[in-house]
């Protein structure tokens, strides 16, 4: 069982609906954790690991929210003559900032650290996330990965990631809860963009502390199994 320190000066964990206005959840989704710890250690398969627990906690207060105001930039696809007028009026792969740009409002989140306590006895993988994470932080030299080690969107870069020390502050667990007030994803489908989602509420480290990373049961067809019934 590893406990992870992760400090993380400014990010964002856009929600799910979030459009041109960019909200953020206020904590990091288990889906969130379960990415960076498999960019920790230089994994591009997210099913490798399924199976495995997270227990996820915060120290100190809630990390304040920044609101900034940046470019977003939107590309319309055309096709047949619409396509052939504006290729011949602006150029092939050319298209004016002033028609296709907007300021986008966007949440940030300042001074986050957090704690992660991972399980690996129900694994899938044959070498545990646990052991790769160890490997990973004694000897990095033995991992293969790319690009800087981000929390949440890739500009989220994180100061650092160690073991966990008593001195670092008093941990705030997430505990799961069917009326609690933080609802957080812990998987998302990348193709179609649902997933599934827990409640949670703080409190003392116990057995609901602990998320297992899996794939969502997708649920048979009600509409047409009723059909075929019918017929």
């Amino acid at each position: 069982m590893t406990q992870l320190y992760i400090e993380c000066p400014c990010t964002s964990f856009p929600r799910s609906f979030a459009r041109d206005y960019k909200e953020t959840y206020l904590y990091p989704p288990p889906s969130t954790i379960y990415g960076f710890l498999l960019s920790l250690i230089g994994e591009e398969d997210l099913t490798t690991h399924l199976g495995v627990k997270l227990a996820i906690g915060i120290i100190g207060d809630d990390p304040p929210i920044s609101r900034i105001v940046r470019k977003q930039r939107h590309h319309k696809f055309a096709i047949g003559q619409e396509a052939k007028k504006r290729i011949a009026k602006y150029g092939e792969g050319i298209y004016p900032t002033s028609n296709f740009s907007k300021p986008n409002h966007q949440e940030l989140l300042t001074e986050l650290r957090i704690v992660v306590q991972v399980n690996s006895h129900e694994d899938s993988a044959p070498v545990k996330l646990t052991e790769r994470i160890s490997i990973a932080l004694l000897t990095p030299s033995q991992i293969t990965r790319s690009g800087g080690l981000s929390l949440g969107e890739s500009n989220g870069l994180v100061n650092g990631v160690r073991t966990y020390r008593e001195s670092d502050g008093v941990i705030r667990w997430l505990v799961k809860d069917r009326r609690g007030l933080i609802g957080l994803p812990i998987w998302i489908n990348r193709t179609t963009g649902q997933g599934t989602f827990q409640r949670f509420s703080f409190g003392n480290f116990c057995p609901d502390c602990w998320i297992s990373i899996k794939l969502p049961i997708s649920e048979p067809n009600t509409k047409s199994t009723k059909s075929k019934k019918s017929k």
